[in-house]
C-alpha cells in the first residue's frame, strides 16, 4: 500500500458497533381504588386493603390481559370483577350443589353470582359464563322452567331490541345474546343476557324442552 492509501484509510472512520435501542418502559399503570378492590386483591394474592396500590394495579392489569378484559387499565371495575367470579367458577361451578344434578341436562342460571353453565348429572358440559339478570321489579324468575320456544333472530315486541338467539324458557323471559356489553346497565328486564357469542354456543347446545333451573338473588335488587 502506497503511503496515500494508507492516509486515506486512516482518514474514513471505521462503523461503530450496533448500541440495542433501551426497551421502552411499559406504561405506568396509575388506576386508582376500585370497586370491587378488596375481591380483587384477595383473588390475587395482594395485601387485602381496599386501597390500590401501584403493585395492585400491576397485578389487576396482568389479570384482565390474561383474561381478555378490555380495557386492560387495572381497575378493579365490575367487567373484572365479573370475570373474576367465572374463573374463580370454572373448575367447579356447581361446588355448592345449589344447581340439582340430573340425569338430562339442565341450564343453570345462578342470580348471585351472575353465571350460567350447563350441566348433565355432575358433568358441566357449558363451563360458566357471565351473564345479565332482571333488575329490581323485573326479576328473572326462579324455579324450574322448559325451553319451550327458539327464535334465531328474535326482536323484542316490547321493546324492540334484538334478541339473537333466543330462547324462551318462562313467560317471555328468554336466554339470548345481547349486543355490547353486559356491565353497563343495572339489569335486563328479565330476560337471561348473554354475550352474542355465547348466546350462540348455548343455541347450538340446547333444544326445546330443555330444562333451566333459576335460583338465587340478583345483588342489588330485593329479595
Amino acid at each position: 500500500m502506497t503511503v496515500f492509501g494508507a492516509l486515506l484509510a486512516l482518514a474514513v472512520p471505521l462503523p461503530s458497533p450496533a448500541v440495542a435501542a433501551p426497551a421502552e418502559p411499559e406504561n405506568a399503570c396509575v388506576a386508582g381504588t376500585g370497586p370491587y378492590q378488596r375481591e380483587l386483591e384477595d383473588h390475587l394474592g395482594r395485601p387485602v386493603d381496599g386501597v390500590q396500590s401501584t403493585a395492585d394495579c400491576h397485578a389487576v392489569r396482568a389479570f384482565q390481559r390474561t383474561n381478555g378484559v378490555s380495557p386492560a387499565d387495572g381497575y378493579p371495575g365490575v367487567a373484572t370483577y365479573r370475570t373474576m367470579l367465572v374463573v374463580t367458577a370454572r373448575p367447579d361451578p356447581n361446588a355448592a350443589g345449589e344447581c340439582p344434578e340430573r340425569e338430562h341436562r339442565v341450564t343453570c342460571v345462578d342470580l348471585e353470582r351472575q353465571l350460567l353453565w350447563v350441566q348433565r348429572g355432575a358433568r358441566i358440559v357449558f363451563p360458566p359464563v357471565p351473564i345479565r339478570t332482571g333488575r329490581d321489579y323485573q326479576e328473572t324468575r326462579t324455579g324450574w322452567h322448559d325451553v319451550y320456544w327458539r327464535s334465531k333472530d328474535h326482536v323484542s315486541t316490547l321493546y324492540g331490541t334484538p334478541m339473537p338467539h333466543a330462547q324462551f324458557f318462562d313467560g317471555g323471559q328468554a336466554l339470548h345474546g345481547s349486543p355490547g356489553s353486559l356491565y353497563t346497565t343495572g339489569g335486563s328486564a328479565g330476560c337471561v343476557n348473554l354475550t352474542e357469542p355465547d348466546a350462540k354456543r348455548l343455541w347450538d347446545l340446547l333444544a326445546e324442552g330443555d330444562a333451566v333451573y333459576v335460583w338465587g338473588t340478583k345483588p342489588g335488587t330485593e329479595d
